[in-house]
């Protein structure tokens, strides 16, 4: 009994470690801040944290809208996506112009703009 609970909040220790690093190596921000200057954060991984309005996915692609209370911000990822209503930190590169028809059926005002190009989310 005692080796599982030393196993469990090992795994638990590791899990609060690993999500430190993933986002330790890039700067957290607000999606109004990324909204108001886009071309700041062109070329630079950050990181959002909020709750997954929207989510659309095929075959382990898809995009989710995350909104953080300041602004929402389309994200596109090609590891699958998480349910709405889910809780992410997201980190990725901001693209600008990006067309998302070709990963997923959207409607016309939502089809193209700035979104994030994924490269890791955490759902919680």
């Amino acid at each position: 009994m005692r080796n599982h609970r030393i196993l469990r909040f090992s795994a638990l220790m590791a899990g609060i470690a690993a999500f430190a690093i993933l986002f330790a190596a890039c700067e957290q921000r607000k999606i109004n801040q990324i909204l108001a200057e886009p071309s700041r954060y062109m070329n630079e991984e950050v990181g959002i944290e909020g709750n997954v309005v929207r989510s659309y996915s095929v075959l382990g692609h898809g995009a989710y809208e995350v909104d953080d209370g300041t602004g929402k911000l389309w994200v596109v990822s090609d590891r699958g996506v998480p349910r709405t209503g889910a809780k992410v930190a997201v980190k990725g590169r901001i693209r600008d112009g990006y067309d998302l028809s070709s990963i997923v059926k959207l409607p016309g005002a939502l089809s193209s703009g700035l979104v994030m190009i994924e490269s890791d989310h955490r759902a919680r």
